[in-house]
């Protein structure tokens, strides 16, 4: 079994792989790396009594990838490997300094053009929103990077007195209409239609630019959300960071 794990700028995502087969999942906040206690008794509650054989760490991160690190080799004694350092994401990176590109990102690529076999757009709603396109070759072709949901809507909060703060996730049990008639409900109106509007018209210049087809594939925290508002996304898979991890992996075991 694998432990695949996704280090974001907010989150921290543990899956737990047999084979091809995702068992468990676990999100932590990245903060509790720092406050410890609670955060290593979650790990130790999901996964400590579990046969893990390696664990995968990708990471955006690099403060927490050493923290957690260090606590994780603490707990289990495995071989564990660093994608970007020990593992290399196997595709063509045409970034023009492709070391800026965050391995997730690349992580993401791989798992899309492997799993779904077609040029790709892939968006994934973290702490920012990335839009990153993949060839017909698989190869890694460049993207956009947009502020995130949740950080927009805090930033709104924290830089307008009478704004509220908003925990979108909460307040959400069916879609609002496109104007609100409450404060709260013309931010989480904006926010719903505004990301989904901001999907869609990228996406449509990005195809007139590619001037190939592809398809679109959202993935991350608040993707299941946007993506009910976007007529462009029309695939959803909110563990391809986490698959994809495991898929590298696996398929380094088998050609070593």
């Amino acid at each position: 079994m694998l432990l695949a794990i996704d280090i974001g700028n907010t989150n921290i995502t543990f899956g737990l792989f047999k084979g091809k087969r995702l068992l468990k999942k676990l999100h932590l906040p990245t903060s509790g790396v720092e406050v410890r206690k609670n955060f290593i008794q979650e790990i130790k509650r999901a996964f400590l009594k579990c046969d893990i054989d390696a664990i995968a760490i990708c990471s955006v991160v690099p403060r927490v990838e050493r923290l957690l690190v260090s606590i994780l080799k603490k707990l289990f004694s495995t071989n564990l490997f660093i994608i970007g350092k020990d593992i290399k994401v196997p595709i063509k990176n045409l970034y023009k300094k492709p070391g800026q590109v965050g391995q997730d990102r690349l992580v993401n690529t791989y798992a899309g053009y492997i799993f779904y076999k077609t040029p790709l757009i892939i968006i994934d709603f973290g702490t920012a929103v990335t839009f990153d396109l993949v060839s017909k070759t698989g190869a890694y072709l460049g993207g956009i990077i947009a502020p995130g949901v949740e950080l927009s809507l805090n930033a709104l909060s924290e830089k307008a007195a009478l704004l509220p703060k908003i925990k979108l996730t909460e307040r959400l049990r069916k879609a609002p209409p496109i104007f609100g008639k409450t404060t709260a409900h013309s931010m989480i109106s904006g926010t719903l239609y505004g990301f989904a509007a901001m999907c869609d018209g990228l996406v449509a210049r990005l195809k007139k630019r590619l001037g190939f087809k592809v398809d679109v594939i959202a993935t991350g925290g608040n993707a299941h959300l946007i993506s009910r508002f976007s007529t462009c996304i029309k695939k959803l898979d909110e563990d391809l960071t986490l698959k994809g991890i495991n898929l590298i992996f696996r398929n380094l075991n088998k050609s070593a």
